[in-house]
């Protein structure tokens, strides 16, 4: 299992709605649960997004500063969760999960320490529970204190549309982000003209996975938008599902190449992902 870090940039690349894909597909086995936190210290969109404000803002990061000045901080994460799984059939496991982030960015103020305290529950939840982990660090949230968390994840992806105007703006904060964690990947959204061999050239890292540019999909998961027929089919979310497999067994070639003796005590395989 692994857990995984989205970064953006400027240029609205759209990493929580790729985050929310990721999440909506990710291939799980039975017992396994997927966690999505929203950790952009720019505040969060999913409540006001995809909820359309129907849960208000009873659930949240923010709550979870004055748990953990209470030493409650466990109990509090799991009951701050909302479940997005498939409501389809009345024993649907409660398998997707997504903590909302902040509402107002002067909130991030007060959450160094929860940065650090998730960093390090989030290596927990999926050495002892086997449940993966997705953060949404939007634009900047891999930089500043919140930046612990890219450290502490398996693998850190780039979110990163083909325009030149992405592209250009991608330079600086790929570079800054390999300083910060070390190797890093893109997940590429194919809006431009540019393939994905150009963009390696260019930003001289590795295109993991890609997905399509579908605004009328994505607007489903940015905005609440109706779902057209047959969305869990749709071009995008087939590459969601698609690209979880492939940014998995990223994470795991670099867990053991970092690791190798943990890989080993643990029974895994590079070559498996899941």
């Amino acid at each position: 299992m692994a857990v995984i870090a989205l970064a953006g940039c400027s240029g609205a690349p759209g990493v929580t709605t790729s985050a929310l894909a990721l999440l909506l597909s990710w291939p799980l086995e039975a017992g396994r649960r997927m966690i999505l936190t929203e950790c952009d210290p720019d505040g969060g969109a999913v409540l006001h997004g995809l909820l359309q404000g129907t849960l208000g803002d009873r659930y949240g990061l923010r709550n979870l500063s004055v748990a953990a000045r209470k030493g409650e901080f466990s109990d509090a994460f799991w009951r701050q969760l909302i479940d997005l799984s498939d409501d389809s059939t009345q024993d649907s496991p409660r398998d997707r999960l997504l903590l909302p982030g902040i509402t107002d960015p002067t909130q991030a103020a007060s959450l160094t320490e929860v940065w650090r305290i998730l960093a390090q529950m989030f290596r927990g939840i999926e050495a002892d529970s086997g449940h993966d982990v997705l953060i949404d660090l939007g634009r900047r949230g891999a930089y500043g204190p919140s930046g612990v968390l890219a450290e502490q994840a398996d693998a850190t992806f780039v979110v990163v549309r083909n325009t030149l105007r992405c592209l250009q703006a991608a330079e600086g904060r790929v570079r800054a982000l390999e300083e910060r964690v070390g190797d890093v990947g893109v997940l590429l959204i194919n809006e431009g003209p540019y393939p994905a061999g150009e963009v390696q050239r260019v930003l001289q890292v590795p295109v993991i996975a890609t997905l399509p540019f579908a605004p009328k999909e994505a607007r489903v998961l940015s905005d609440g938008a109706e779902q057209p027929r047959h969305f869990t089919r749709s071009p995008l979310m087939k590459a969601a599902r698609t690209s979880s497999t492939l940014m998995v067994q990223q994470a795991a070639v670099r867990r053991a190449r970092l690791d190798p003796r943990g890989l080993l005590a643990s029974g895994g395989e590079v070559s498996r992902a899941r």
